[in-house]
């Protein structure tokens, strides 16, 4: 007997009605001899597809629910099939606690900045110090915003201690220091996080001698309101607010900035200066994030 081979093409996955056994033939989790078992003991039993395959064994319940999660435009990873780092919690876990107060924090960030109307689609990540979880933050909540189905760029502006590129396992070759210098286009700056349907991340690139007079200049801004009719969410990462003026800088080009300090190590007075410097360059804190993770 000939073999019929199917072809899948990209314009499938966005279709809403796509089968179960169709999204895990697709990746890798189950063969068309599999998934021919499963609908047979289906058809006999009155059984769901997935019910069906578990009690086969030829599928786990993580397997279905992350069939599921693409059926329905709610992407999520499974450990071992991405290179994306398993501190981006969202991305693997998006029903843990943690993720949940990611997804409250979400809409509190709708509800208070983000509004295509006014403009507002692009917001600074700031913290006073290192390690409060600032970069952490920045990647998880691109994440759950992707999967709301936002439009989300994350682009790394700290090119003094880059992050988001090791997170996210991507090349940093070409990155936001080529595209400000001319060096590069946008383009390929720009990388799609494979399963995380609505993702795309700029990381900082080659570490330049002078970041914070590279992130001063117009074409910083030029590129931010180039990016904005592309994308619904654009969230950049920045250095501490207390070890330069980078972080500053930026947030003045996007009018707003969060500010995440991490329990039992931010100091208050370093928050409240970096407050107050944000203030005189007339950016609105949008609010604080205690980080606890």
């Amino acid at each position: 007997m000939d073999t019929v081979t199917l072809i899948h093409s990209k314009e499938q996955d966005s279709l809403p009605n796509r089968s179960i056994g169709a999204i895990l033939i697709d990746v890798g989790k189950l063969t068309p001899e599999k998934a021919e078992r499963i609908l047979r003991l289906q058809r006999e039993r009155g059984m769901r597809f997935g019910d069906a395959a578990i009690q086969l064994g030829l599928l786990t319940q993580a397997d279905i629910d992350q069939a599921l999660s693409r059926q329905f435009d709610y992407p999520y990873l499974m450990k071992g099939e991405s290179k994306v780092s398993e501190a981006v919690v969202a991305a693997y876990n998006p029903f843990s606690a943690q993720v949940e107060t990611l997804r409250a924090l979400r809409s509190q960030l709708m509800l208070r900045w983000f509004d295509a109307d006014l403009g507002h689609k692009a917001l600074t990540i700031t913290s006073p110090a290192r390690g409060e979880g600032r970069s952490f933050l920045a990647a998880n909540l691109a994440v759950v915003f992707s999967q709301l189905g936002e439009r989300t760029l994350l682009i790394d502006a700290d090119m003094r201690h880059p992050r988001q590129h090791e997170l996210f396992g991507l090349d940093n070759r070409n990155g936001l220091s080529g595209v400000i210098a001319g060096r590069a286009t946008a383009a390929e700056a720009i990388q799609r996080i494979p399963a995380l349907i609505d993702l795309s991340v700029m990381p900082t690139g080659p570490t330049p001698p002078n970041p914070q007079e590279l992130l001063g200049r117009q074409p910083f801004a030029q590129l931010l309101q180039e990016l904005a009719p592309s994308y619904d969410v654009i969230l950049i990462d920045t250095p501490a607010g207390g070890d330069c003026a980078d972080g500053q800088m930026v947030a003045g080009r996007t009018g707003a900035a969060l500010m995440v300090v991490r329990k039992n190590v931010s100091h208050m007075s370093a928050v409240r200066s970096l407050t107050d410097r944000l203030a005189d360059a007339r950016v609105m804190v949008v609010g604080s994030v205690l980080n606890e993770f």
